[in-house]
């Protein structure tokens, strides 16, 4: 099979999506996952943008060894004088220079003639060449540019020394059809196109990013320049884990391979979006958190009984967790069962239909039912009562000069329990002191803030993921005052654990019974 070259552009392109900002270190770390995952090509930045871009560029090529370093460059000597500084000690350095080439951008943008815009390209290609061995070269606007121009430049950058020559579709303009016919006519139209590898860079405007760059691999296109998450300019780029899977999928139509360790596609995609702070989209194909996730009982059960019913691939290629059953008002009988013998609450025939009339109730108030709900509503229908317990009190005093402190009472039945603790905040404090006050040992696991209602007044809602025992249980609250929101969620993160215990002494004593 043809080997497509993965050129990930996340530190540069995908850096310059709005807010997403990483520090030096930052896009060291990134730079070395995406080593990991054995991308071919790292663009590590646009050197002469800033002091901060030179620098993290530096970083990567003394520090990051496997992947070709690359670093932007307009065509301009001082652009070049800095990518070839940015790059020194790379084990292998590329330097990819630009200039656009279309009408409306050399008329508006450069100001220059056709003529000029060649001779200039031209020469910061054989400018660059003679500081590293290998060079790309980009006709930027490609897509809205006229082919007899671009393949008279195209060829004199050739000529030049360039050795990749990439077509970007910038502003996402084109359609899948369209851009394959496009790179058809560039390879056929440029005499020396054998002579240089053919890439894309496609743009995400109108949702075809991933589609052009698969029609231009099926045109002759041989990299493809992507990024992590699909993140870059305006609505982004090409979705390298998208990309990839597409291939790694469909080899039946798309007889091509990458040099990428799946299996890494999950932490690379965790890792960019908690850096620079983009969360991934729940519906998000390959790594969003619905991508294995079944609600529908029809899909439901085709998946317990033969999961290609529904998946084309399995989340362990992509380095993630095994499907999940969502639990909602769509799930079906087998669905629920299913889950429940995986929890180790098995039930009759009947006191599982009983149990789930019950869940349908609940599904109907809640957009998905946790493990955790569950456990209460087994609870409910083997008729355990479940003491809870409830804040019956809490008081915080905090300060910048102050050790934050928490004073708690919580109550159950006849009992009260209080105790106080410090804490690295009030809200750890707050935790500390519960834990305290019940002699417990938990792990928190997540802990989430968010408005509910608009306002300065507005409800805060809090989650919070605990581990108990080795189990996760998961807690919410709501108020205006944030710290009593947290205390809240706590203290119903610990009443689904008594619940989940209840239950599972319901069934010890089923079991000894037998």
């Amino acid at each position: 099979m043809d080997r497509i070259a993965i050129f990930d552009t996340t530190l540069r392109d995908g850096e310059q999506s709005p807010g997403a900002s990483m520090s030096v270190e930052q896009k060291l770390e990134v730079a070395s996952q995406l080593a990991r995952l054995g991308v071919d090509v790292i663009e590590a930045g646009f050197p002469i943008s800033s002091p901060h871009q030179l620098e993290g560029c530096k970083l990567i090529s003394r520090q990051i060894k496997g992947p070709i370093i690359t670093a932007l460059a307009r065509a301009l000597e001082k652009d070049i004088d800095c990518a070839a500084e940015a790059l020194h000690d790379a084990a292998h350095a590329r330097i990819h220079t630009f200039i656009a080439t279309s009408p409306i951008h050399m008329e508006y943008k450069l100001r220059k003639k056709p003529d000029e815009v060649v001779e200039m390209a031209v020469s910061a290609v054989r400018y660059a060449r003679g500081k590293v061995a290998e060079v790309e070269f980009s006709p930027e606007d490609a897509t809205r540019s006229e082919i007899p121009f671009l393949c008279r430049i195209i060829e004199k950058v050739i000529d030049a020394g360039a050795r990749i020559i990439n077509i970007p579709d910038t502003v996402g303009y084109a359609v899948p059809s369209e851009f394959g016919e496009f790179i058809r006519k560039i390879m056929e139209g440029t005499p020396n196109m054998h002579k240089a590898v053919l890439s894309v860079h496609c743009h995400n405007d109108l949702g075809l990013a991933v589609a052009n760059s698969v029609t231009a691999v099926l045109a002759g296109a041989r990299q493809v320049e992507v990024t992590v998450n699909g993140i870059g300019e305006r609505a982004g780029n090409a979705s390298l884990e998208e990309f990839v899977m597409a291939l790694n999928v469909r080899k039946d139509r798309l007889p091509f391979s990458v040099g990428i360790n799946t299996k890494q596609i999950w932490n690379t995609a965790r890792l960019v979006a908690n850096t620079i702070g983009f969360p991934i989209p729940r519906n998000k194909p390959i790594t969003g958190e619905n991508a294995f996730a079944h609600e529908s009982g029809i899909h439901q059960d085709g998946v317990l009984k033969k999961r290609e019913t529904y998946e084309i691939m399995t989340p362990e290629s992509v380095g993630r967790d095994s499907s999940q059953l969502v639990l909602g008002r769509h799930s079906g009988l087998h669905g629920f069962k299913s889950r429940l013998q995986e929890l180790g609450l098995p039930l009759s025939e009947d006191e599982a239909k009983k149990a789930y009339t019950r869940f349908l109730e609940i599904a109907d108030r809640k957009k998905e039912v946790y493990d955790d709900d569950l456990y209460v509503i087994v609870a409910d229908h083997l008729g355990k009562e479940t003491e809870t317990y409830t804040l019956d009190y809490f008081n915080i005093q905090s300060g910048n000069v102050a050790v934050p402190t928490a004073t708690v009472r919580l109550a159950t039945g006849g009992e009260r329990f209080e105790e106080a603790a410090t804490g690295d905040g009030p809200v750890d404090a707050i935790f500390n002191a519960i834990d305290r006050a019940l002699g417990l040992t938990t792990r928190l696991l997540e802990y989430v803030v968010q408005a509910v209602t608009p306002g300065r007044q507005a409800i805060g809602e809090v989650s919070v993921s605990l581990e108990i025992d080795g189990r996760k249980f998961v807690g919410r609250g709501a108020s205006t005052d944030i710290l009593e929101a947290s205390a809240k969620a706590y203290v119903n993160a610990l009443n689904r654990w008594k619940a989940y215990l209840s239950a599972r002494k319901g069934e010890e004593d089923e079991n000894d019974a037998v």
